[in-house]
């Protein structure tokens, strides 16, 4: 059992190497995200309508991901109420 936990961690460990290896140097140019930032601020307005840069970004750039956020947040909450209702008997 021992061996298997040592080789999921090796495994774990060389891919978080690899992963931190392919990462650009911090400070130098990165396109993805100029250009997300670009499109964001330059074509919100024409493409989304919303005046409020936080609101298009979350509403209609990231709308699926926001509410996927949204529903996990609710699952926990009311997992932690059920919780604690249950253990007032």
């Amino acid at each position: 059992m021992k061996v298997v936990a040592y080789l999921l961690l090796v495994v774990v460990l060389s891919t978080l190497v690899l992963a931190v290896g392919e990462m650009p140097t911090y400070g130098c140019f990165n396109p993805t995200h100029n250009y997300v930032y670009d499109r964001y601020v330059r074509h919100g307005v024409e493409e989304t309508g919303a005046l409020n840069v936080v609101a298009q970004i979350i509403v209609d750039y990231r709308a699926y991901d926001t509410l996927i956020e949204t529903t996990v947040l609710f699952a926990a909450i009311v997992s932690v109420m059920l919780t604690l209702k249950s253990g007032s008997h």
